[in-house]
């Protein structure tokens, strides 16, 4: 049986016509692939917004050759100094140039910041960079001197369009798996995600998957026991793709910290007594780093896959 699909990465636009962008940032984006030349750049904004899609929209569509890293897991510097040279010290068989893109480059250390600089500069012959970041400032300034730093914002007058843009997309989505739809529900959602479509669109995935349909019964979605329960259930059958989507409903509706609490406040329930000490220890973990990311979503996922692998659940 296939594994399901995410909507969020099945339906990923591959040109930057299809891009979701306010119009200075399309008609920046649309001049590269005019050009074919693709200059080293940070894109930078708030979780959600296109940053990652932009990146891999413009390699795709001018063909070239290129390598995705995500620096929240393989940032340390041997790990960027053997894959980064390994990509670029070879020559591609479809492309004049290649193209790493650095994903969450924030969360490189100011240690790292400096190497990477310098393979920006060793391998300018024939590679570019494209780095993705939430927060500009923990770049260090001779990286962003060093590329085109590109802010992911949208005026207030933008807006309307943007979101009217992105509804007409997830109408189509829910069109294509037949799924019945209340307009007005799918616009609250939207408005009330924005800019976050990444997260908005999680969010309808998960409740089209529970009712077969969008309607009033998103919006009143709450943290309880009964939702809690779910997430457990996930947890001890190790469905990673179910319990993803599940925070991505809930995390943006509830306090994390709050979610953490009820987790801790069960363990007695819900762990065998011997690994209670350890989800502890994950748990007060995910709690601390919860007030450093930018994105509470992805270190909840993150935990709960810790959680999933190494406890064992009654």
């Amino acid at each position: 049986m296939p594994a399901p699909i995410i909507w969020s990465t099945s339906y990923r636009p591959d040109t930057i016509a299809k891009c979701i962008l306010p119009p200075d940032l399309k008609k920046t984006f649309s001049g590269i692939v005019a050009t074919g030349e693709i200059p080293n750049m940070i894109l930078h904004g708030t979780s959600g917004v296109g940053k990652t899609t932009v990146a891999r929209a413009l390699c795709r569509e001018l063909g070239i050759d290129y390598m995705f890293i995500n620096a929240s897991k393989d940032g340390d510097i041997d790990t960027l100094r053997t894959k980064i040279q390994e990509f670029a010290s070879t020559v591609s068989l479809v492309s004049d140039i290649k193209v790493v893109i650095l994903d969450e480059a924030d969360y490189l250390t100011r240690a790292t910041q400096p190497a990477l600089r310098s393979f920006i500069e060793g391998f300018s012959n024939n590679c570019r960079f494209i780095l993705t970041c939430n927060f500009i400032d923990k770049i260090i300034d001779p990286l962003q001197s060093r590329c085109n730093v590109i802010s992911f914002r949208s005026s207030s007058k933008d807006r309307p369009d943007l979101a009217k843009q992105f509804m007409d997309s997830v109408k189509e989505i829910l069109d294509s798996h037949k799924i019945p739809y209340d307009e007005k529900v799918l616009a609250s959602v939207i408005i009330d995600k924005f800019p976050d479509f990444r997260r908005a669109l999680n969010r309808l995935q998960d409740y089209a998957n529970s009712s077969g349909k969008i309607d009033s019964g998103i919006l009143s979605r709450v943290l309880d026991s009964a939702g809690v329960d779910v997430l457990i259930k996930y947890l001890k059958d190790k469905e990673f793709t179910k319990m993803r989507s599940w925070v991505g409903v809930h995390v943006s509706d509830n306090e994390p910290t709050k979610l953490i609490r009820v987790l801790y406040d069960d363990l007695y329930k819900t762990l065998k007594k011997d690994d209670i000490p350890r989800a502890i220890l994950i748990l007060a973990e995910c709690q601390f780093r919860l007030a450093q990311v930018a994105d509470p979503e992805i270190q909840l996922v993150a935990s709960f896959t810790e959680l999933m692998l190494e406890c064992r659940f009654e």
